[in-house]
């Protein structure tokens, strides 16, 4: 009997247990594929966060409207002989309205609002003395605050790495949830094939054998099913809108770049875990069969 047939015998072409391997593979793929999604678009986004507001500063400006200009000025001439500083510059009230209209939309009153004068401040690497820059402000610039965005980026970087840590719990929960689908799959087709192995031992076939088969098309069943889930789950996905380039706010879920090669790798890990849990659940069945 040739390991083809033999593993026909054991697991059948078709039946409850046949489609429900394939699609559970399918399934947890395409919700892998998303998981993988989300892990690459925070880090990404971590990253965006990161080099946005490394080695910038921003100086707010509250003072009376006589006086507020004259402020400016004293904190811009502050900031250009301060060293750690390598540019500072006022920004504009349009610029202002740029930043706002992602939040607020467009045509913003802004002549109705109190907008505060801001400076747009780039240190240098070795950046400037806070403590120093901050005391000579206050005493020349009462009104001036001289924010380096540090209660900002922490925040959003621990926000980053636990949108990333729930991707990965959620790949590891797809993974379980999988294995323990191969593994009651396969012991619910072995312990239905009892009399055929019965029947094989008594031709001299050895358990290795046996196992080996049966694995080989438990593995092809879950690969093939992973790979149909894991196309649609990539079509799901170039599916998704595309908040634009000019977005402020989000960055798109999705892959970029070599970053679609790692939904590929889906069925390879599936199909390697199908032979893990297939093989360890093979024996163990085998043991108890007689």
């Amino acid at each position: 009997m040739s390991l083809h047939k033999l593993s026909d015998d054991l697991v059948p072409r078709s039946g409850q247990g046949v489609w429900l391997l394939g699609l559970s593979a399918a399934a947890m793929a395409f919700l892998a594929v998303f998981a993988l999604a989300l892990s690459v678009s925070a880090a990404r986004l971590a990253q965006s966060w990161a080099s946005g507001l490394a080695q910038t500063a921003t100086v707010r400006i509250a003072a009376p409207a006589d006086q507020v200009h004259e402020q400016a000025a004293i904190v811009l001439e502050v900031l250009r002989t301060t060293p750690g500083i390598a540019e500072a510059r006022l920004i504009a009230v349009e610029e202002q309205a740029g930043l706002l209209e992602a939040w607020l939309g467009p045509d913003l009153p802004l002549d109705l609002l109190p907008m505060p004068v801001l400076i747009d401040v780039t240190e240098t690497a070795d950046g400037p003395d806070l403590q120093g820059l901050r005391l000579r402000l206050s005493a020349e610039a009462p009104g001036a605050v001289y924010d380096d965005h540090t209660r900002w980026r922490r925040p959003l970087a621990e926000a980053a790495a636990r949108l990333r840590g729930l991707a990965h719990l959620s790949l590891g929960l797809i993974a379980g949830v999988m294995g323990a689908i191969i593994v009651l799959a396969a012991s619910a087709s072995l312990s239905a094939n009892a009399q055929v192995i019965h029947v094989l031992r008594l031709v001299g076939a050895q358990d290795r054998f046996i196992a080996r088969a049966f694995v080989r098309r438990i593995t092809l069943r879950a690969a093939l099913g992973a790979v149909a889930g894991m196309a649609a789950g990539l079509g799901a996905v170039l599916a998704l809108p595309d908040p634009g380039a000019g977005s402020q706010v989000l960055t798109g879920l999705g892959f970029h770049g070599l970053d679609w090669l790692m939904p590929l790798s889906l069925p390879v890990l599936t199909a390697l875990l199908a032979w893990v849990a297939a093989r360890a659940t093979a024996f163990r069945v085998l043991r108890g069969v007689t």
